[in-house]
């Protein structure tokens, strides 16, 4: 990579070394906050993922890798953990320029990071078959876990590196290799990561990132015959399209797509906690987060105080430039996520809903430059409006009501996503009740947007399917070889059915 006089050129990292894309086109990546470009990023095109994935495939079967003892690949993981961990302000500070989000945000996730590589090398050596007890006893029955193939990795601007160990730790884990694509939006941070690669020494081809569009470079990422299993995270809509372009080739893949994720307080829930889980789940990442809890439902007791106390907080959140760590709030990654907000807006206003606050730009000359929305709250919306159904992927509140738990939890399962909610209790009993009842892969009881490495996360209906992290991950990216032995000392009749 080299620096120009004011914008930073990027070169992808293929087969462990910087290659500009076969074309030498490239395509600027814009700062939210000023508007303006600040690095050149390949755009990458078919012969560089076809270039990608044959170093991939290329590296299974380099006894460098694949040679390598488990215990080993597990060390391996360890050192580039330590570099992320060395390197997480320097990540957290490119990732806050290329996509707009928080600076406090991007270093949480970035310090995060390391723990990922560290809890999937403690399992690399622990990926078990079994052994399987027959009514033939004289026939021994076990089973292999190997790695899937070459995994194709197609990830999102929000949070690029987070997303990515979502499953790269465990991709690695279990010895497979990768071509990762990230989004055109925010590119930069993943081509820094892969400089980490390197200096952790994994072998060339092993991790392998092309850059460029959606519709070219991840195209014929998913749509490659040598690619052996695809992750998307992105919208649902895409999310189908890639399904069935990876289908022609009967490709497998893990798809974590959109949410419309409520957040249930019953009228026993403590307010001021969950009036700040309310606000951590919207507006604390600019509602930029696939599990934003978009839709707050309120018991109607409750409903007056709730909305006072959540609306007087809104008003001192502090949108401004997101490398501060004083900002609060930063601005949407483009232009045109802008104005899909707007007309989100616009929508809910001729459907009747009520607005309580924001619905528009900021009016401060100082945030001119930036992409910037204030934070929305929607009051009297129809769980059945465009506002309540659809993802916005902004800052946009829909305040709800209910009476009855039973009703609550109809209202809220009342959506094609399943991805994620949130309740509000002091009923320990009432907690697990609706936990149980609510079709979301992941609920959160007194708390909001809590993950970890250690648990499976994924959605439920046009959420996605599969599940990333966790033990369920190694699952995702293995798989079953059953082997068979026969011990007698003679073949039995070939003509009998044993």
């Amino acid at each position: 990579m080299t620096s120009a006089a004011e914008l930073t050129a990027y070169k992808m990292f293929v087969n462990g070394e910087w290659v500009d894309a076969a074309s030498h086109r490239s395509f600027d990546s814009l700062n939210p906050y000023t508007g303006r470009a600040w690095a050149t990023i390949p755009d990458g095109q078919d012969e560089d993922v076809d270039r990608a994935i044959k170093a991939a495939r290329a590296a299974l079967d380099n006894p460098a890798w694949k040679g390598m003892a488990p215990a080993a690949r597990g060390q391996l993981m360890r050192r580039f953990g330590d570099l992320l961990r060395d390197n997480a302000e320097r990540l957290a500070g490119v990732d806050s320029r290329d996509n707009g989000k928080l600076i406090r945000e991007m270093l949480g996730q970035a310090k995060a990071l390391p723990g990922y590589y560290y809890y999937y090398a403690g399992l690399a050596d622990k990926i078990m078959g079994e052994t399987i007890p027959l009514d033939k006893t004289s026939v021994f029955n076990y089973t292999l876990r190997e790695p899937v193939g070459v995994v194709g990795i197609i990830t999102p601007w929000n949070s690029p590196l987070l997303i990515l160990s979502f499953s790269l730790a465990a991709v690695l884990a279990a010895g497979n290799t990768v071509v990762i694509k990230p989004s055109e939006h925010a590119s930069a941070s993943t081509l820094e990561f892969a400089g980490l690669v390197k200096e952790a020494g994994f072998p060339p081809g092993v991790v392998n990132v092309v850059t460029g569009f959606g519709k070219t470079a991840g195209t014929a990422l998913v749509s490659h015959p040598l690619v052996r299993k695809v992750v998307f995270t992105g919208g649902t809509e895409v999310g189908k399209v890639v399904g069935q372009q990876a289908a022609a080739n009967v490709t497998p893949v893990l798809l974590e797509l959109g949410g419309k994720s409520p957040n249930i307080v019953f009228n026993d829930a403590h307010v001021p906690n969950a009036v700040n889980g309310c606000i951590a789940g919207i507006f604390a990442a600019g509602g930029q987060t696939c599990l934003a809890g978009s839709r707050l439902f309120l018991h109607e007791s409750i409903h007056d105080e709730f909305v006072e106390r959540l609306v007087e907080r809104v008003k001192s959140i502090r949108l401004g430039d997101p490398s501060k760590m004083e900002s609060e709030m930063g601005p949407l990654s483009t232009m045109d996520q802008l104005r899909k907000v707007e007309r989100f807006v616009e929508g809910a206003l001729k459907d009747g809903a009520t607005l309580l606050y924001g619905g528009r730009r900021p009016e401060d000359p100082a945030l001119g430059q930036g992409w910037f929305f204030m934070p929305t709250i929607f009051d009297g919306v129809v769980n059945d409006s465009h506002l309540a159904q659809e993802e916005v992927f902004g800052p946009v509140l829909a305040v709800l009501t209910f009476r009855e738990e039973e009703e609550v939890i109809a209202l809220a399962n009342r959506t094609r996503y399943g991805l994620a909610a949130g309740i509000w209790t002091n009923d320990i009993r009432r907690a697990h009740r609706v936990a149980r009842d609510l079709e979301a892969g992941t609920v959160w009881i007194n708390t909001y947007r809590a993950l970890s490495y250690a648990s499976p996360f994924g959605g439920y209906k046009q959420s996605g399917y599969g599940r990333e992290m966790g033990l369920d991950a190694l699952r995702e990216f293995t798989q079953a070889k059953s082997v068979w032995v026969e011990l007698a000392d003679t073949v039995p009749d070939p003509v009998t059915i044993r």
